[in-house]
């Protein structure tokens, strides 16, 4: 849902729909960043004889404004080519692949990696041919899957790393619930429609695989002076994300089979924050946001001024939102969503924050670099749950960003722009009912996420692939190695006690919306682990 089948026509083009965009600093090298875009939603695991893969003929891209102009400064391009190395067979691989050169695999994949600085028109050819992981088909075919995503994982100029391949869909929504007329399980008992009780929420990704590319390069990489940023009330410590997929302008269908692409790419797909394209853009405008580049977003602006579920939810939840329900009456434009999703959030708005890249409204997930990895308790409603180092601030893997955002639309963080403003009760308590509380990283047992690069976790096998809302059975392996080693990229446990970043889970619940965002902004520096003892002791905890 995240950006998932969101738009008629890139719905049929499944390779080159965007289905999420991570940006956050590298909690195991927080001298980098961690770029990851998705592809391909709704993955099965199971869907052979010609498994899901990347576009040979797509044009992938992750772009970087880092000067305010809603432009890119910085476009990481990825191509890839596809070689069948055993024409006579109808499978993918003809025996156990041991390795990323097995001559068992029969379809193989190869990335190039190409940085562009845009302004100058100069590019770096960071990389060439870089073998992709083969899909994880069972354990007859993939029987030590992590291994051979970890031989994936490569090493690049310039202090970068580069993963292209599958991975678990690490995006966790109660999907089927959401487009049943805005149903949130754990509230439908509330619900004007429903005659059902309450009830948990159900992961609609949760078996489901997607096609990755995750790049960590350094901080100094991103930014407009060159420098690694550490002051995050510093301008240049903030930059803006989106990732796109384009295609050449024309395609020939041949009677051989074959497809011949020719003529200037053209933008397919796009997204910076999620659910923007999703949830706020109405379906006939929807291809036409894709094909647009950020700067051009004021178009849209209204749409985020005035979103229709906002005007939605107290028809929805009849008594639940009465002040939204007022707010919606006033015709006060949403302040607080067009600063949280087209300019970032200025400083003076929560003590002690700022990500934003100026005025120019422009769809951009934006991080700010010089915010510490939160390394103890982090919460996976970041910022609204008092974690400046998660959501809007960037986006990490675990970050329940449906909830997060569902909350800000009900009028959660209204109160941040007019003091006159009481959020209604029921703002600060929306959820999809897929964590337990905001210091769950798990998204309700989903064992997904790994404690280093790149971050999200063993695709589900399709041997192994559940058809419940259970994890998958193969991801069950032990952590290898710690950051810095070269392994535990690819392994994880199914302790769901471990954080992403390695430090101890512990208990921890949301007291609820914008008032209590403020409270712990004003009494802790920004970036300080949440929840922390102020003894070096804490630090033991980190990876």
């Amino acid at each position: 849902m995240s950006s998932h089948k969101e738009a008629p026509a890139i719905s049929n083009d499944p390779v080159a729909d965007n289905t999420d965009v991570y940006a956050f600093v590298s909690p195991d090298k927080p001298d980098t960043v961690t770029l990851i875009a998705n592809f391909s939603p709704f993955e099965d695991p199971a869907g052979g004889p010609n498994f899901d893969e990347f576009g040979d003929d797509v044009l992938y891209e992750i772009h970087i404004d880092n000067n305010g102009d809603a432009r890119p400064e910085i476009s990481y391009q990825f191509r890839f080519r596809t070689v069948n190395t055993i024409p006579d067979t109808f499978l993918y691989n003809v025996g156990t692949i041991e390795s990323i050169t097995s001559k068992n695999w029969n379809r193989r994949q190869f990335a190039t990696v190409t940085r562009l600085d845009v302004k100058s028109g100069s590019s770096q050819q960071l990389g060439q041919d870089l073998p992709c992981p083969p899909c994880n088909i069972g354990p007859l075919s993939t029987p030590d899957y992590a291994d051979l995503a970890e031989q994936a994982i490569h090493a690049l100029p310039g202090g970068r790393t580069v993963f292209t391949g599958q991975r678990a869909e690490g995006f966790y929504v109660d999907i089927g619930a959401i487009f049943d007329l805005g149903d949130l399980r754990p509230f439908q008992n509330l619900h004007i429609g429903s005659q059902m009780p309450a009830a948990p929420g159900v992961n609609g990704t949760k078996a489901a695989n997607v096609q990755s590319i995750a790049l960590r390069v350094p901080k100094s990489d991103l930014t407009a002076n060159g420098q690694t940023p550490t002051d995050p009330t510093d301008p240049h410590a903030t930059i803006g994300v989106y990732a796109s997929a384009s295609r050449q302008r024309s395609r020939v269908f041949e009677t051989d089979g074959t497809v011949v692409s020719t003529g200037p790419f053209v933008q397919v797909s796009r997204l910076g924050n999620p659910l923007v394209n999703e949830v706020l853009i109405p379906i006939p405008q929807k291809d036409l946001f894709n094909a647009q580049v950020p700067v051009n977003d004021q178009q849209f602006a209204a749409h985020v001024a005035h979103p229709e579920l906002a005007q939605l939810l107290p028809v929805l939840y009849p008594g639940v939102f009465p002040n939204l329900a007022a707010l919606n009456t006033s015709g006060k434009p949403r302040a607080d969503l067009l600063a949280i999703l087209l300019t970032g959030i200025p400083a003076g708005i929560v003590p002690g924050f700022q990500n934003t890249t100026g005025t120019v409204q422009a769809d951009l997930l934006r991080l700010n670099m010089a915010i510490p990895p939160t390394m103890r308790n982090p919460s996976n409603l970041g910022l609204i749950g008092m974690d400046p180092a998660g959501f809007p601030n960037g986006r990490r893997v675990f970050d329940d960003v449906t909830t997060i955002e569902l909350r800000a639309i009900a009028g959660a963080t209204y109160a941040l722009v007019d003091k006159t403003f009481t959020p209604d009760k029921a703002a600060g308590a929306i959820t999809q009912g897929l964590t337990s509380s905001n210091t769950d990283v798990s998204a309700g047992n989903t064992v997904h996420y790994l404690r280093t690069f790149p971050y999200l976790g063993t695709p589900h096998s399709g041997y192994l692939n559940p058809n419940d809302n259970t994890p998958a059975a193969d991801l069950n392996a032990t952590p290898v190695g710690g950051p810095g080693t070269g392994r535990g990229g690819s392994r994880h446990s199914q302790d769901t006690a471990m954080l992403v970043s390695g430090a101890l889970l512990t208990a921890g619940a949301l007291a609820g919306g914008a008032a209590l965002l403020k409270r712990r902004t004003a009494t802790a520096p920004v970036g300080a682990p949440v929840g922390a003892d102020p003894s070096p002791d804490d630090a033991t905890d980190a990876p």
